[in-house]
């Protein structure tokens, strides 16, 4: 008799094509707005949205269409035979890489930019944001590059399919240091750097507040944050934090399977681990589809 599927299979048969036609369009259109109107934010803050709404849509290809869709709802995927078993995690991990640390550049950018006039001089002009840009772009995929060597397709005989697998006579060394590279580089210092920056623009915030309230004695005072700035600090927040909290709990347990559990067997749903991951990646992937800034342009 036929085993019957976990819940969680038919829920992500059916999600992940859901986000994808959904998400996919709400870039495009993301862009498409961000290109044609200012949305009275800088150049380079309409350069970094832009450039996140491209990385989000490369993000719900690779990732939620031609790995997460295709895998439950084919019974061998085409990456599971090379070369794509060799290729695949580096359009994966690149595409995630670089979602992630377009957000974090554009953190900084705001922080700069709401903080420091000096700086932002020098660091929110549009020629430097699309340097920016494109180093992330390149540095993500090169990040990424080592999973090639990483991967082998072999035959199993149990499951009667070509399965792409860890090559087994890769090193420990070898397989322990790309994780934990990429576990550093996705789920640690992305956090880290975000929670920073934005707890250091709420303090400067606060600091300024105070003074103003002293300086106002029986005079007329210009407001604080002027439109803009209110604005600019509202999308930081906005958009840092909507990634964080769609990203914690995929962070969590991925550092807990890439320390302690690597090497279970990630289709086994009797291991609770695996279930709460795959919530995790489903909340997670849904930042991609979620546009914050595009309805703030709309609503501005």
């Amino acid at each position: 008799m036929e085993a019957q599927e976990h819940w969680m299979i038919p829920l992500q048969r059916v999600y992940y094509p859901t986000l994808a036609a959904v998400g996919i369009p709400s870039n495009i259109m993301s862009f498409v707005i961000l290109w044609r109107r200012k949305c009275m934010l800088s150049k380079s803050s309409t350069f970094y949205l832009m450039a996140i709404s491209i990385a989000d849509t490369a993000v719900l290809v690779f990732i939620v269409v031609l790995e997460l869709s295709i895998k439950y709802l084919t019974e061998e995927p085409f990456w599971s035979r090379e070369p794509w078993c060799s290729l695949r995690d580096i359009f994966n991990y690149g595409a995630s890489n670089i979602s992630t640390w377009l957000v974090v550049a554009f953190t900084a950018e705001r922080f700069l930019s709401i903080t420091t006039y000096n700086l932002r001089k020098k660091v929110g002009i549009p020629h430097g944001t699309l340097w920016t840009i494109c180093i992330i772009f390149a540095l993500g995929h090169l990040l990424a590059l080592p999973y090639y060597w990483a991967y082998v397709s072999m035959y199993s005989p149990d499951l009667q399919r070509w399965v792409c697998i860890y090559k087994p006579n890769a090193t420990t060394q070898y397989t322990l240091s790309i994780v934990s590279m990429q576990t550093i580089i996705s789920y640690i210092l992305p956090f880290v750097i975000i929670g920073i920056l934005n707890g250091l623009t709420l303090r400067q915030i606060s600091l300024i507040n105070r003074v103003h309230i002293i300086c106002t004695s029986g005079q007329k005072v210009t407001p604080l944050l002027r439109s803009r700035k209110r604005k600019s600090v509202v999308l930081l927040v906005t958009v840092s934090m909507t990634f964080v909290l769609l990203s914690i709990t995929r962070s969590i347990t991925q550092i807990i399977l890439r320390t302690k559990g690597w090497q279970l067997n990630r289709d086994d749903y009797s291991l609770s681990i695996n279930v709460a991951a795959d919530i995790g990646t489903m909340i997670s992937l849904s930042n991609a589809a979620i546009n914050i800034h595009s309805s703030y342009c709309a609503f501005y």
